[in-house]
């Protein structure tokens, strides 16, 4: 067993290469939960380095320690009330000045820091030298270089905390002149009580972030605290004519220029850059967004061309193993709850898992690239037009891989009416959750070359409604000004088999989990309402009888019945496909996982595989129909976990509640067109 152990906080901007170096260090050992009282993802790993156990946390990426957006808040938190032993303080070497900003406030914290100048390479690649022993000595701060995508410098980097930790060696402190030191130090000298509050640093930082006129360390403080800071603060704000924020801002940005002139230096001159040459044709007013669609189109394209052999695969082991438990090996209600409720359920949602993962890989590739990046500053313009805070997009690209993330994801966002109006339209992007009921009703019922376009067409129909509705919400619903935001670009970069691996794991994973535990339960449900009552002399049936004769009685046809007049105007009334959407409440893969109970009842059509096949011989469904459940399924009230989200991020249920009956009458009206429309034109509609 390891005698040192030491926890090290990863703290950075966005976009630094936080997560990249994260996962070098921390490799497949790492842990995922949330932060002590809110729902944001906390990341933690394990690495052991010359025998001492390293306990490694991945904070929010965040560009200051002043607590206005979620993720400053939680940084500094974990920071405050965590006390870790050291802070990996990483930075985009290529952007020195930006990145030296947060440097320049963890360094009041008072905890040992060691600097990590990631992206080494790009500022070499540039032409720039950095004097990186002069830098640390005026920082008072040990630094390293790696390059996190390729894992170098990462040895170095260990090497250094292990010397900084035990060494407990402390930053200087920048000086901000001598009239806010003066403020400083009288309001520290009296700042007996910052323990009493909790806080877990000096008083001077305490004394600084005053001045700063931090919102949540002011609710800390006594009465008598407070006054002493506003008179410090009106003091100050009369000597410099501004607030005393904007003076230490600028304090802190003169040390970080004065020690770029000192210590970074140009060896040749780069007048536009590769990535700058890409940027003017990437990012261009015109020619931005249809470079975006045709992406996604070859991803889409790619992703059900090669994932159809590999998902065909998949059915192909389930249905031997359904083989496998015939009912001469298992007796007859052991053999129906497991392959007719187990394997029939999960094994429908599960043959579409080499689709999701292709398409988690391919998103995973697009993030780490920089590309979704330059996508969300393509769309900023559009975010504009249609009333939205340009860091909208953001949540609504994390909605494709889970709706619950996005909303989430919405905390980076200060207006309250931007938050509301973007986790009303998040779930209107189809996420993972839905893929399997696309790709089960696309290739049931349309072409190989079309079922990719198909699927295709429907995500950009999500797309299209969540910017029209965005715009009616922020002008109806919501009303008001748009908050002015500006965009920054991260580098190129080439991403890694390792990172990619990681990523579309994590993803996957997330869905495996929700495989083994939602859908295993609600498979078992679903098979318990088609199962019962026992019809009367079920004994003298056949089993092919006994099985038509159960489900036509039992308590899910009863459900379904009641519902399937409602959605017979759209196409959609047949009792099994009413059933199946009202269980897709709780997760859409369940519409799928439901349905292959529903029309797997005999045992001819126990396979998985087969279940598309089945749906071609009901005359209830054709192709129109088939793009009609699609439609449905991406418009209708998200699952109960997004529900939920809603409620919480909001603030209020009552928000959650018009989410529900908006989506759903939209889903209605919006497909009735489809239906009406289609067989007005004779496509027809069974």
């Amino acid at each position: 067993m390891p005698q040192e152990r030491f926890t090290i906080a990863l703290a950075g901007n966005p976009n630094c290469g936080k997560s990249t170096l994260f996962n070098a260090l921390t490799g497949a050992h790492q842990h995922v939960g949330n932060y002590p009282g809110v729902t944001v993802e906390k990341k933690s790993g394990d690495c052991l380095h010359r025998g001492v156990a390293l306990r490694v946390v991945d904070l929010p990426g965040t560009y200051s320690l002043t607590s206005w957006s979620l993720e400053e808040r939680i940084a500094r938190a974990a920071l405050i009330d965590e006390a870790p032993d050291l802070v990996v303080n990483i930075l985009d070497a290529s952007s020195l000045e930006r990145n030296l900003y947060l440097t320049t406030q963890l360094m009041e914290l008072g905890l040992p820091i060691v600097l990590a100048f990631n992206m080494s390479d790009i500022v070499r690649a540039r032409g720039e030298k950095v004097d990186l022993p002069r830098l640390s000595r005026l920082l008072g701060i040990p630094i390293v270089e790696t390059v996190g995508s390729r894992g170098e410098g990462v040895a170095e980097l260990l090497d250094a905390v292990l010397a900084a930790a035990r060494e407990k060696r402390r930053p200087v402190s920048m000086h901000y002149g001598n009239e806010v030191e003066e403020e400083i130090a009288r309001l520290a000298s009296g700042l007996e009580t910052t323990r009493e509050a909790g806080i877990r640093v000096s008083a001077r930082w305490t004394a600084l972030k005053l001045i700063e006129n931090d919102p949540e360390l002011r609710e800390r403080q006594s009465a008598e605290v407070l006054a002493a800071a506003d008179a410090s603060r009106a003091h100050l704000e009369k000597i410099f004519g501004e607030q005393p924020e904007m003076v230490i801002a600028e304090q802190r940005y003169g040390f970080i220029s004065g020690a770029c002139q000192e210590c970074v230096s140009n060896t040749v001159e780069f007048r536009h850059t590769v990535s700058d040459r890409v940027d003017s044709v990437v990012t261009h007013p015109l020619l931005g967004i249809p470079l975006f669609l045709l992406v996604m189109y070859l991803v889409f394209q790619f992703t059900f061309g090669v994932g159809g052999p590999a998902a065909d695969l998949v059915a192909w082991l389930i249905s031997r193993l359904q083989a496998l438990l015939s009912p001469a090996v298992l007796p007859g209600m052991l053999h129906s709850v497991l392959v007719d409720g187990v394997i029939a359920g999960v094994g429908g949602v599960l043959t579409f898992l080499p689709n999701i993962l292709l398409l988690f890989l391919f998103i995973a590739a697009l993030e780490d690239s920089g590309c979704m990046a330059r996508a969300a500053f393509v769309m900023d313009h559009v975010m504009h037009r249609i009333g939205l805070h340009g860091k909208s997009f953001i949540p609504m690209l994390l909605g494709l891989g889970c709706s619950v993330p996005g909303i989430m994801a919405t905390r980076v966002l200060e207006d309250r009416r931007d938050r509301i109006a973007t986790m009303l339209v998040v779930p209107l992007m189809s996420c993972s959750a839905r893929l399997p009921v696309y790709t089960l009703l696309a290739g049931a019922f349309f072409a190989p070359a079309m079922r990719g376009r198909v699927i295709f067409a429907v995500y950009v129909l999500g797309a299209l409604l969540a910017v029209g509705l965005a715009k009616l919400f922020r002008r109806w619903v919501v009303p008001g000004p748009t908050v002015p935001f500006v965009m920054e670009l991260p580098p190129y970069r080439v991403p890694t088999v390792k990172g990619l691996l990681i990523h579309t794991w994590a993803r996957g994973w997330l869905f495996l989990r929700k495989i083994g535990t939602v859908v295993l339960a609600a498979s078992l449900v679903i098979w318990l309402l088609c199962s019962f009552p026992t019809p009367p002399g079920a004994a003298q049936m056949s089993r092919a009888e006994r099985d038509t004769s159960t489900l036509e009685g039992s308590y899910a046809a009863d459900v379904g019945k009641a519902i399937a007049p409602l959605l017979r105007p759209i196409g959609l009334g047949d009792w099994k496909v009413a059933t199946s959407l009202v269980v897709g409440m709780g997760a859409k893969e369940l519409v799928v996982s439901s349905m292959s109970t529903f029309y797997s009842m005999r045992a001819e059509d126990n396979d998985p595989a087969a279940l598309g096949a089945a749906l071609r011989t009901r005359e209830a469904f054709t192709p129109l129909t088939a793009l009609v459940m699609m439609v449905f399924v991406l418009v209708y009230v998200p699952c109960l976990a997004t529900v939920a989200a809603i409620g919480r991020e909001s603030g209020s249920w009552g928000w959650a509640f018009f989410q529900v009956l908006y989506s759903t009458g939209l889903a209605w009206v919006l497909c009735l067109l489809i239906y009406q429309g289609g067989r007005l034109i004779g496509v027809g509609g069974g």
